[in-house]
């Protein structure tokens, strides 16, 4: 990648330990405990059984259809993330590591390697719209459900290029 080190307020985060890599489904079993964790820390408006049904469909379903890559750093998966052709639609770091740089450098890759600026995000995940706000996504549309028809209201953000 060749970002070396950031320094956000206080934190320094050293891209050259991060690693990404092409997950397999023997990964899924950890994709599926860095879900739940962010989840938990982001998600207070999904509904439990909601919860369940995702977590179900997720590694059946969804991630084998997708292009699933996990982030590692000292032999340890903190954060994943899948994309289609062209489209983020998941990233989620665990909750432990949360502020720690992985989203940032997930994203790094998404843009500059993958060349994918599509994300959805849900409304109702305040987090999750200023962090890609603060990245440089633009809303570029609203949908008052989420893929599957849910009452999940989405955000369709881009990526400036231009910011």
């Amino acid at each position: 990648m060749g970002i070396g080190y950031v320094y956000f307020i206080f934190l320094r985060v050293d891209f050259n330990s991060m690693k990404i890599r092409k997950a397999d489904t023997k990964d899924y079993p950890r994709i599926m405990e860095i879900w739940e964790s962010s989840v938990k820390a982001t998600h207070d408006f999904l509904k439990q059984e909601d919860f369940e049904l995702f977590k179900k469909l997720i590694p059946n379903e969804f991630l084998p259809k997708l292009n699933v890559f996990v982030i590692e750093e000292d032999g340890a998966i903190p954060a994943f993330f899948s994309v289609s052709d062209d489209n983020l639609e998941m990233l989620f770091v665990d909750a432990e590591n949360r502020g720690k740089g992985f989203g940032k450098f997930a994203l790094d890759y998404i843009i500059n390697t993958l060349q994918i600026y599509k994300v959805d995000v849900n409304e109702q995940n305040p987090q999750a719209v200023d962090f890609y706000l603060k990245q440089g996504y633009q809303q570029k549309g609203y949908s008052e459900t989420d893929g599957m028809g849910k009452p999940y209201p989405l955000l369709h953000l881009e990526y400036s290029i231009n910011k």
